[in-house]
């Protein structure tokens, strides 16, 4: 398995515990705040980085 299928999988496995333990809302406000939060911490030579690691990069 992929490594980023490694990472779907536990993400999900992550999300049932995680409604089960906190309710629907609250979960999903943490599934979808935490990486978005994270997102607007990182400067823009970060964000420009972190963009060309998950397109398929020209040339190398």
């Amino acid at each position: 398995m992929s490594s980023r299928g490694k990472v779907a999988v536990a993400g999900v496995a992550a999300a049932i515990v995680l409604f089960w333990a906190v309710g629907f809302w609250a979960g999903l406000l943490v599934l979808i705040g935490v990486p978005a939060a994270a997102c607007l911490l990182l400067d823009s030579s970060q964000r420009r980085r972190v963009r060309g690691l998950s397109r398929k990069q020209l040339g190398r």
